[in-house]
């Protein structure tokens, strides 16, 4: 199942008529008028036993470009963030009394103008073979983006007629889905993201469970939600 679209539908349907959903609708509204670096939108929601998770950063927030990668350098940063969001466990910590376990990821990006999608189920454990990559990726990331300068966002006017892409902004959508024997035990959720993607300032985060509907902001000394 393709679950970026059935997880915007569920909270959107859902938190539809409440102050929460002008919120959500007006971040929205704001996601198209402007793309802001260091804002990441995180939905979370839960569907049974199955747990859905839901990011959308900015490219400059991940790898500190938003364009393809133009030598061997940005090459391998791109590389080590796509094994770091395939680490969803690292990213978000869950209570081992939930087993959870993670079985799809859904990482899809724009950089360069063309969309590039992966997309495939995961076996337990097949977080912990990546360790070494993630930890890298984390010094380099943080490296990276102490040099990154803005300036190369800067846009000059081109003509539309066949230059769409040129316009368009960088940006990673990634997608996990988590099966929760015990999902009662649940009752928070840590994020690492502020740690692996120092860029990132704040995460705006809307939540929907069987106990709750939310909307709050996290910043890199607030990482927890609460369920």
């Amino acid at each position: 199942m393709h679950y970026p679209t059935f997880l915007a539908l569920m909270v959107g349907a859902t938190l539809s008529g409440n102050a929460l959903a002008d919120h959500h609708n007006d971040h929205q509204h704001r996601q198209h008028e402007a793309h802001v670096h260091g804002q990441v939108e995180l939905n979370i929601a839960q569907d049974g036993h199955d747990l859905l998770i839901e990011i959308t950063a900015p490219g400059a927030d991940v790898v500190g470009f938003e364009h393809a990668p133009q030598d061997e350098a940005q090459q391998k940063v791109l590389k080590q963030a796509l094994d770091t969001l395939h680490l969803p466990k690292e990213l978000f910590v869950l209570n081992n009394k939930a087993q959870c376990e993670t079985r799809e990821v859904f990482i899809k990006h724009n950089l360069g103008g063309e969309e590039h999608e992966d997309h495939h189920a995961h076996k337990e454990g097949e977080e912990h073979d990546h360790d070494k990559a993630h930890d890298h990726h984390h010094d380099e990331a943080a490296h990276h983006n102490e040099k990154h300068d803005h300036s190369e966002h800067d846009h000059k006017g081109h003509d539309h007629e066949g230059h769409e892409h040129e316009n368009e902004h960088g940006t990673f959508t990634v997608q996990y889905q988590f099966h929760c024997e015990a999902i009662e035990e649940l009752k928070q959720i840590d994020t690492q993201w502020f740690q692996y993607f120092p860029s990132t300032e704040k995460i705006q985060a809307n939540v929907l469970t069987e106990k709750q509907q939310s909307a709050l902001q996290l910043n890199a000394k607030q990482t927890r939600i609460n369920l």
